[in-house]
């Protein structure tokens, strides 16, 4: 995979270097599916509607994770966190918008940590109930495009962004959630995904844009 640094869109589409973002007006063209768009928080800063992986460590999470703005545009901080939260119950037909879309921006990394943030789409459950997901990371080291087979309790992991050399600088992923659900799990996803999480780990600054998903081409 090639790094896909926003400002060079930027340069394209003719918005300001400092953005680097892309507007909602860029998907206008095609028909998307609007996962989460950091628009709504609670009055603390966190993210309307998304939960705790660990309820007992809430007031952690509620202070790691705040919507902020920049520019005009809302985006999810997450800063010292090392857990993850998650937003559930998303009327998303993974089938129909295979495709995922976010930005994020390291701002922050600590040494030795793998991975230093991750999304997760997890697109059906178990037998138990468990969402049964697939982890995308930031990761450190790892060349992008590593797979990291899961076990019994940890999802697959699948390496898209690598390095950290590029701090302050937005990049866009795209990954086929849908695909990889079936190459990894061998058989289809649900008909409606669980949802989707994010995560960043202790030490590491990191925002999030709109998670956004679209049909396959």
């Amino acid at each position: 995979m090639k790094r896909r640094a926003l400002c060079c869109a930027a340069v394209v589409l003719g918005l300001s270097m400092n953005i680097g973002m892309w507007q909602p007006s860029v998907f206008a063209q095609v028909q998307s599916l609007v996962l989460e768009d950091f628009q709504a928080k609670e009055a603390d800063g966190f993210p309307s509607q998304w939960d705790h992986e660990n309820q007992r460590s809430q007031s952690k999470g509620r202070e790691a994770y705040k919507v902020r703005s920049e520019y005009g545009t809302n985006f999810l901080s997450a800063k010292d966190a090392g857990q993850r939260i998650k937003k559930k119950k998303i009327d998303w037909d993974p089938k129909a918008y295979p495709i995922l879309t976010w930005r994020w921006r390291l701002n922050k990394a600590a040494t030795g940590t793998e991975p230093l943030a991750a999304v997760y789409a997890s697109l059906d459950t178990d037998l138990l109930f468990i969402p049964v997901f697939t982890k995308y990371v930031w990761s450190e080291s790892k060349p992008e495009g590593t797979l990291t087979e899961g076990g019994m309790f940890s999802g697959s992991e699948i390496v898209v962004q690598t390095g950290t050399k590029e701090i302050g600088q937005w990049f866009e992923e795209r990954v086929n959630v849908y695909e990889d659900f079936k190459r990894i799990h061998k058989h289809e996803p649900a008909e409606k995904a669980w949802g989707i999480s994010i995560i960043a780990t202790p030490g590491v600054e990191i925002d999030f844009g709109p998670l956004i998903a679209v049909p396959a081409k």
